[in-house]
């Protein structure tokens, strides 16, 4: 995941090695119920954030930025969520794309979430799925349309 954020072996080894860095300060005292799930945001944040200061002053073109563009119609920026009527909470946004996810048949929840946590190009989705790449392309265009919809039924502001 950290290599398909940041297409470097150097900083995605870097991200891996300061998760597992974190997972070790941070467990002692609370245990998290799933690990996997754990360390697999801890990396992904962590490797977003590097992505973020190595391309502040070059923006443009990466498959980050490309990913973020696809999303930005669909989901509102983190920490501007707020609803029709005022503040909304975070959390509840959460839950409901969540929700939402669950509710997705299995071929397009896990396309969808390999390509926009775990930041899968589209030609590895097409490949690992043997899948077209109109198909793959559709399909995302489908569930994030979908997902926006579901937003703004909940009153979101996007």
């Amino acid at each position: 995941m950290a290599y398909n954020i940041l297409y470097s072996n150097h900083d995605a080894e870097e991200c891996v090695s300061d998760t597992m860095h974190k997972a070790w300060e941070a467990i002692p005292p609370s245990r998290p119920q799933y690990l996997w799930a754990y360390l697999t945001r801890i990396t992904r944040n962590l490797s977003y954030k590097r992505w973020r200061a190595s391309t502040a002053a070059k923006r443009g073109g990466s498959q980050p930025d490309l990913m973020l563009s696809e999303l930005s119609q669909s989901i509102p920026q983190t920490g501007t969520v707020e609803s029709v009527h005022g503040a909304f909470d975070y959390n509840q946004t959460v839950a409901t794309i969540n929700l939402f996810l669950r509710g997705l048949d299995a071929p397009a929840r896990i396309i969808f979430v390999r390509r926009y946590f775990y930041g899968d190009s589209i030609n590895d989705i097409c490949r690992n799925f043997s899948i077209s790449e109109s198909k793959a392309k559709s399909m995302l265009f489908r569930t994030r349309n979908k997902l926006r919809m579901v937003l703004e039924k909940e009153g979101v502001v996007l």
